[in-house]
């Protein structure tokens, strides 16, 4: 343990919350948005260099990986401190990469890789920085996590123009990924050096304004039991309405090339750039809207910013149809982009002022790796839906669907003042 004081306590907080932009970004950023620019590439014939493999057994490898690994953040990652679980989960995602930039046409090895990558993916993601970050701040809880959650959409904005792209092109996709493998090895100095697990650990309390060096922060109230959270009504509708919000922003950001490609986007190098660019403007106006969205959770009561952040999603959606390559659909990028930006970060936060930071983790370890399940088994649904009807017609009606009952569902919260039973603590 650490127990000296840093040079200057007022802003260590904001140091761990700067440090998880970066470790984040690299965890889950990099790998989630970069590893779309390759299912095109995926599909390509084995004469020209891809593995010939169908739309729905490119995007199977992801949800059968997340469904296979759901034990893992209720079993396992509660029992390790986040800086160790951040450790263990981009290294173990870094090797995955790797593993994928060296794998033959063996659909069993792809499918298996993912099911690491979603290990990985629990220790190293949103789990860890959510319940790092919690410990540190409490009424800024919002801005410090939406920092962190930029890393996502700052990292995952470069992975595909400023990376993927260029080691493509210079190294072929094979050594593209695993160039991107090894950039994530840059995560363990930052955690080992900068990141500590509790304020207590140097004498500190959470958040800045109150900061004292030499304070001890209060013993925190007994978790609640798994039991009490089945029964729970608040955490069943923050399950299910998460989880069908995001499947169906899973749904655009895994298809999204896919669709470009099927409106008439067919030169690698054009669709490349189209994607490129369309991506960079998204997740660049995504980095913006945590931003806002983190502010305004932390001013404003988190139902009604839970609406302003519906609307956009829902105006996005129908602009696909009308999307024609090679030119940039900037009003889709905009508008999907805000509504990126609240997909996780919002549950997370509510689930911290309902349930509290002691049980936060059991929380979280449930409801974070099931809404993941309908971030990536809502993209397979809808391949095979593709598949089947040939366009995205009918799929994209279907996904808009599915978000506007994730809305619904969330519309069941009661007023904050009917959270009292379910919240420990209060900012």
């Amino acid at each position: 343990m650490n127990n000296a004081s840093p040079s200057n306590p007022l802003f260590y907080g904001w140091r761990i919350a700067a440090a998880s932009f970066f470790t984040l970004g690299l965890a889950i950023g990099l790998p989630y948005y970069g590893m779309t620019f390759f299912y095109d590439y995926f599909e390509r014939p084995l004469s020209e260099g891809g593995l010939g493999w169908t739309r729905s057994t490119i995007t199977f490898g992801l949800p059968i990986g997340t469904l296979a690994t759901l034990w893992v953040g209720p079993l396992v990652a509660h029992r390790f401190p986040p800086r160790r679980t951040i450790l263990m989960g981009t290294g173990l995602t870094a090797l995955v990469l790797i593993g994928f930039g060296r794998m033959n046409g063996a659909v069993s090895i792809y499918y298996g890789l993912w099911l690491l990558y979603m290990v990985g993916n629990v220790f190293s993601g949103v789990l860890s920085h959510q319940v790092l970050l919690s410990h540190w701040f409490v009424r800024q809880r919002g801005l410090a996590l939406s920092i962190a959650y930029l890393g996502i959409s700052f990292v995952g904005a470069l992975s595909v123009r400023f990376v993927a792209q260029p080691l493509t092109r210079e190294y072929g996709f094979r050594g593209a990924l695993q160039l991107m493998g090894c950039l994530l090895f840059l995560t363990w100095p930052i955690v080992l050096f900068i990141m500590r697990e509790r304020p207590a650990e140097m004498g500190l309390q959470p958040d800045g304004e109150s900061w004292q060096p030499g304070a001890v922060s209060e013993e925190a109230p007994p978790p609640a039991s798994l039991q009490m959270i089945l029964r729970d009504r608040i955490f069943w509708v923050l399950l299910i309405g998460g989880t069908c919000t995001t499947g169906a922003i899973g749904v655009i950001s895994q298809h999204l090339k896919l669709i470009l490609k099927d409106r008439g986007e067919t030169g690698q190098e054009l669709l490349d750039q189209t994607f490129s660019q369309t991506l960079l403007v998204l997740l660049i106006v995504s980095a913006v809207g945590r931003l806002l969205i983190g502010r305004l959770s932390d001013r404003l009561p988190k139902r009604h910013v839970l609406t302003l952040a519906f609307l956009p999603l829902a105006a996005s959606i129908p602009l696909l149809f009308f999307v024609q390559p090679p030119d940039t659909p900037y009003l889709f990028s905009v508008l999907y982009g805000l509504a990126t930006g609240a997909d996780f970060l919002l549950i997370a936060l509510l689930a911290a002022d309902l349930f509290g930071i002691s049980t936060l983790v059991r929380v979280l370890a449930i409801i974070l790796p099931v809404m993941t399940v309908g971030q990536t088994w809502a993209p397979y649904l809808i391949a095979l839906l593709r598949e089947r009807t040939g366009d995205y017609t009918l799929p994209l009606a279907i996904t808009f669907l599915l978000a506007v009952v994730g809305r619904g569902v969330l519309s069941l919260l009661p007023p904050p003042a009917g959270w009292g039973p379910a919240t420990t603590e209060t900012d």
